[in-house]
């Protein structure tokens, strides 16, 4: 067995010493290497840590800069809003220009149609168009606005239009399915007639008519412009539903069989 070491062993005293000592110095290199980082590098990792927050509370007043700023517009907006409701367009008319040229694309595009639809409430077209235009051809707006645009430019300058100029703008959205369908079928049917393609412009009309989604009022007038052109929409809705019911039922049912029994 090895003998155990004792408190009056020289070597283990020795091997304990130079232990100590080792320490000692590796602390020493180690808060030397610390004093030479830091002398190096302080002046930069406290820039960085600077910077750091500085950002971190730029980001938190943006945020917060970006909630009041939109708690105003969303004011602005309704006043207008409230103004148009009481009849009071000029004063509508106010309210919406500090919102002409906001950041905010919603409450950009927003009052930019209403003001346009304002100029068109007072007569003026001429206004109403420049200002539809200027929305659908804004690119940087989102595409339900621009779309809505383009459909209200061309409502408005529908009658001096050539009815291919119509049809070429608004095809795109004149398809089953579509959000504007109604409001751009109408005016593409319409077109078609007006270069005398009935053929056409009855089977649009009998769409519309028979088309849910489409807002009852147009759904109304197409109907009544489908049946002109010779085409009973009615009858067409009528029918559909009618196979669609027949084709429900008929799948009979087959009688269950009896436990014992045989299937003749």
């Amino acid at each position: 067995m090895a003998k155990e070491p004792t408190k009056d062993n020289p070597e283990e005293k020795s091997d304990r010493q130079e232990e100590v000592f080792l320490r000692e110095v590796d602390d020493a290199v180690r808060e030397d290497d610390l004093k030479d980082f830091g002398r190096r590098y302080g002046v930069w990792i406290g820039g960085l840590i600077v910077v750091g927050l500085a950002s971190l509370a730029g980001w938190i007043f943006y945020g917060n800069s970006q909630d009041e700023e939109s708690g105003l517009r969303s004011e602005e907006y309704v006043a207008a809003i409230d103004s148009v409701q009481q009849n009071n367009l000029d004063g509508a008319a106010k309210a919406l220009e500090s919102l002409q040229d906001t950041k905010q694309d919603g409450y950009r595009a927003a009052a930019q149609l209403m003001s346009a639809n304002i100029a068109l409430e007072k007569k003026d077209t001429k206004a109403a168009v420049a200002g539809y235009k200027k929305v659908a051809a804004d690119e940087s707006l989102p595409t339900p606005f621009r779309d809505l645009a383009l459909l209200r430019q061309t409502a408005a300058e529908f009658d001096i239009l050539t009815p291919q100029q119509v049809i070429d703008r608004l095809k795109p959205f004149a398809v089953p399915g579509n959000p504007w369908f109604g409001s751009a079928g109408e005016m593409v049917a319409i077109a078609y007639l007006n270069m005398g393609k009935t053929e056409l412009a009855g089977p649009l009309f009998a769409q519309l008519a028979k088309d849910e989604n489409v807002p009852p009022t147009i759904r109304s007038r197409a109907v009544q412009m489908a049946g002109v052109q010779g085409i009973d929409a009615v009858q067409i809705s009528t029918d559909e539903e009618e196979d669609t019911s027949a084709a429900e039922g008929d799948a009979t049912p087959v009688p269950a069989v009896e436990e014992g029994e045989t299937a003749e």
